[in-house]
């Protein structure tokens, strides 16, 4: 009598849908010599620990360049590659930089174990941009051509071709940051000359001669970004993983999308911002979060048929193989606060585009794979929006606890692990949060033992020892993808906050690890996503 089930069909017993995991961990904490993580060999090493613990996905954050406050949330541009993650040693290979000058960036930066944006952006800038003048002169004595490094994903695409391909956002984008130096970083609707913070023709013209080798010389810093980033994509995919990018709601007030594009947001008569964007008070602060950005125009959108959104998201898929959009709750209602205001408290809900966007971006783009970030308070037609458009949203563990009283939880909240459905990307803690560990330092002593039962710990349990339980709380969740940041898979505390929402200090951006964690933390992690089926 035959005992044994054919793996060729189907059991009704056994649960068909693929289960991922993923590790959220952005590429400026990668560990390097030069200050800052980079898309070099530590990317590659790290991809190899992802691959060797059975991890298909990574996560990262936004990968614009930052501006004031160093949050990749607030990019210079939607559409650019931030230049400091170039890689010094893969331009190098290339024979545009020299060992001499790797060795006094080295020492430069020896002994930072977090980033100072202040001496990264001037030090290593420096260098890198003198690899662009460099690769200038050497198309200018050969005609353009593709640089030797070009990625085998751009095929026979070479500079010209990737300028005339990027033209929407390029040109703009480099003569954006020459002004910046030229007047310091002040913000160009308040401190630059008017005719050029008004885009007068004839300034620009005047600009653009006068200043052409830095104009070019930014454009082939994003051409060298577009080669190395194209190199490192295709080292993870073929390793089997996939990148999940992030996708930030609103533009920064200070970048070459609000000078390029005034119109898609809203103004008044003279150019200046109505009202920016934040949140209401909620979990993360009593007084809401302000973020200034300034909030679209909708209607002006939609008159163009959402061109420029559909220009960006085709940009971030050339970049990334599925992408989350941070603030997805914006596209159905946003918080509009009066651009004078100096907290979010007395912000207004007002209307976004809804589906009527997403089905636009879908007819051009084909079907979108997007991870909804819907956190905080949902209503009704948020869910709908969601649901509709068949996106998965998000569940963090460590909200599952937040209404937790005199040591008692209430088991029935949705982010608690045991109460996830398939449809969900669920996380112990985000970009935001503070590590589990230190999440569980926070908590009252009365709170604890109840929450250390839930993970199944002892009482006494080190903190490092409960963030290891949640996630393999999370992991064993019926929860399509679980993801996880380095962070709490290390056991680290609040030294390694990546994040701290409503403020802008030095902390906030410049967690690094030193090194790539060994094969230990990787097979012990791999046994869960075996023992779970997500490997």
């Amino acid at each position: 009598m035959q005992n044994t089930v054919e793996t060729n069909q189907v059991n009704p017993m056994y649960e068909t849908r693929p289960r991922n995991a993923g590790i959220l961990f952005h590429i400026t904490s990668l560990p390097g010599p030069y200050g800052i993580g980079d898309i070099g060999s530590a990317s590659r090493f790290f991809a190899d620990f992802l691959a060797y613990a059975g991890v298909s996905l990574w996560q990262i954050l936004p990968l614009g360049p930052t501006g004031y406050g160093n949050s990749p949330y607030a990019a210079r541009s939607s559409f650019a590659g931030n230049e400091l993650l170039i890689s010094p040693d893969l331009l190098a290979a290339d024979g545009l930089l020299s060992e001499t000058e790797l060795a006094g960036l080295r020492d430069t930066m020896s002994g930072m174990n977090r980033i100072d944006y202040g001496i990264v952006g001037t030090q290593k800038l420096q260098l890198i941009k003198k690899a662009a003048r460099r690769l200038a002169e050497r198309f200018s004595k050969t005609g353009i051509s593709a640089s030797k490094r070009t990625s085998p994903e751009m095929g026979s695409s070479d500079f010209s071709s990737f300028c005339k391909r990027e033209a929407d956002w390029l040109e703009d984008y480099a003569v954006f940051q020459v002004m910046c130096e030229s007047y310091n970083d002040a913000r160009w609707h308040t401190v630059w000359d008017k005719s050029i913070a008004k885009r007068d023709k004839e300034a620009l013209s005047k600009i653009r001669a006068k200043k052409a080798d830095e104009i070019l010389d930014w454009k082939i810093l994003q051409y060298i970004f577009e080669c190395q980033w194209q190199e490192l994509k295709s080292y993870v995919n073929k390793k089997g993983i996939r990148i999940i990018g992030d996708l930030p709601i609103f533009a920064a007030p200070d970048s070459a999308d609000a000078w390029n594009r005034l119109d898609l947001f809203k103004t008044d008569i003279s150019g200046n911002y109505i009202s920016v964007s934040g949140v209401p008070p909620d979990y993360f602060s009593s007084t809401g979060q302000l973020w200034g950005n300034p909030v679209y125009n909708w209607k002006k959108n939609k008159a163009e048929g959402y061109a420029w959104w559909t220009n960006r998201i085709k940009r971030l898929l050339s970049q990334v193989d599925l992408f989350r959009i941070d603030h997805f709750r914006g596209f159905d209602e946003y918080w509009a606060v009066p651009a004078t205001d100096k907290t979010a408290e007395h912000g207004t809900w007002e209307k976004g585009p809804g589906a009527d966007l997403f089905i636009a971006l879908e007819k051009k783009l084909g079907k979108l794979p997007v991870l909804a970030e819907d956190l905080g308070f949902l209503t009704e037609s948020v869910k709908k929006l969601r649901d509709d458009l068949g996106f998965p949203g998000m569940k963090v563990c460590q909200f599952g606890f937040e209404n937790i009283k005199d040591g008692i939880f209430d088991a029935r909240h949705l982010f608690l692990p045991h109460n996830y459905s398939y449809s969900w990307a669920a996380y112990t803690g985000t970009h935001d949060n503070d590590t589990a560990a230190a999440w569980y330092s926070s908590l009252k002593e009365d709170d604890k033992p109840m929450i250390a039962s839930y993970f199944n710990c002892a009482e006494d349990a080190s903190p490092a020892d409960v963030a290891w339980a949640m996630i393999r709380s999370v992991v064993s969740s019926h929860a399509q993808y679980a993801i996880i940041p380095m962070q709490d898979l290390l056991g680290l505390g609040a030294e390694a906050r990546i994040n701290t929402p409503s403020t802008c200090n030095s902390e906030n951006w410049s967690w690094r690890l030193t090194e790539i964690p060994g094969a230990d933390i990787a097979r012990r992690f791999s046994e869960l996503l075996t023992l779970y089926s997500r490997r």
